[in-house]
């Protein structure tokens, strides 16, 4: 019977952040970044009969709180918002807020729990050496996956050290 042979070495690496990025607007700062300004050195490719870009945003998901408080300032409800773009994000928590029958329902004042809010994006990159691999920020850590060479965790993690939000 013949033998598996490993063909490559993936790895994936995550970085906890001290604190969560502030909110959404520094988090679609950090991530619009990556996509405008290529820090990693990506370069374009080819997929079958398709050119790709360099680095592309594949994947992301933007999560919303509403607590619901009575009189007491105890939480008597709460909405959980699920979208999957900033501009959604923000219209939909817009609607909620401002949505006084839901308010009258849950008996209670709506106000948005940002500390309990969730971000996360994935940016599919092609290393010039010719590794795809993904960075997936999060609120509060970045993950590079799929990757084997050494010197692209080290691209990675000196362009983190210079994003204060990433600190």
């Amino acid at each position: 019977m013949a033998n598996f042979v490993q063909k490559s070495v993936t790895k994936a690496a995550t970085r906890v952040l001290a604190a969560p990025i502030a909110n959404v607007t520094a988090f679609t700062e950090v991530v619009d970044d990556i996509i405008a300004n290529n820090p990693f050195g990506c370069t374009a490719y080819q997929s079958g009969s398709e050119t790709l870009p360099a680095v592309e945003k594949t994947r992301e998901a933007y999560t919303a709180r509403v607590v619901y408080e009575n009189g007491e300032a105890e939480t008597v409800g709460q909405v959980t918002v699920k979208c999957p773009t900033v501009a959604a994000y923000t219209a939909n928590v817009a609607t909620v807020l401002a949505n006084a029958p839901l308010a009258t329902a849950m008996g209670g004042t709506a106000a948005h729990a940002t500390d309990n809010d969730s971000f996360s994006a994935a940016v599919r990159c092609h290393d010039p050496g010719g590794e795809v691999y993904t960075v997936t920020i999060g609120r509060e850590t970045v993950t590079v996956s799929s990757y084997s060479a050494d010197a692209i965790l080290a691209t990675v993690e000196n362009w983190a050290d210079a994003v204060p939000a990433l600190a």
